[in-house]
């Protein structure tokens, strides 16, 4: 039973993905991506990052412009998440948790924020941590909005933008290196970011 609900849910992902990727080649491609940020930051199950490198592979000069609309939508449609699990958590998060089987992470996400506030949001914008699931969260703890918005889009951005600057650097050859190490790129970058705040303040 279990095994079934999961091949029918790789079965929507991929109707999903094959539809939105046909999106991305009409006129209306930077939007069909803002529009993937967004949703993706609550609900959709695909994350932007593979439509972001088709467009940039597509038109590499035009990379930054993706990658800022990416952001854009991506941060927009975190305060969208944050809304839903401040008003509406039990009706609409808790479902969405509950389909991507994320319920169970719910006490783990909620002392990460006693601990770190918002800027737990950080390290979830930009390495392979399940996004939504702290800007539901976020929302449903309450967590400062300003801090929260301003770690998403510093997370989310720079997110974005190593994938913008490796494409504008080396071009399409550098689509499998990205498609194969993005998870341990971004977790590596996070460790010297962290690393680099914890010296700062060591110094001083």
């Amino acid at each position: 039973m279990v095994e079934a609900i999961q091949e029918q849910k790789k079965g929507i992902m991929r109707r999903l993905y094959d539809q939105c990727m046909e999106w991305l080649q009409t006129p209306y491609g930077i939007w069909v991506l803002f529009a993937i940020a967004f949703v993706e930051s609550s609900f959709f199950p695909i994350p932007p990052d593979v439509f972001l490198i088709a467009l940039c592979i597509a038109v590499p000069k035009k990379s930054f412009k993706y990658a800022a609309m990416c952001a854009a939508g991506s941060v927009l449609g975190g305060a969208f998440g944050y809304g839903l699990g401040m008003w509406f958590m039990d009706g609409v998060g808790t479902p969405i948790m509950g389909f991507y089987g994320l319920s169970e992470k719910y006490l783990t996400v909620q002392s990460l924020y006693q601990e770190y506030d918002a800027w737990a949001v950080g390290a979830a914008g930009f390495t392979p941590l399940p996004y939504k699931l702290f800007t539901i969260t976020a929302g449903a703890f309450h967590i400062n909005f300003p801090t929260f918005m301003l770690a998403s889009l510093v997370s989310r951005s720079a997110r974005f933008f190593l994938v913008a600057v490796f494409i504008w650097k080396f071009g399409p050859p550098v689509k499998y290196f990205i498609e194969k190490y993005f998870n341990i790129l971004s977790i590596v970058f996070l460790v010297l970011l962290v690393g680099g705040f914890a010296l700062v303040k060591y110094l001083i």
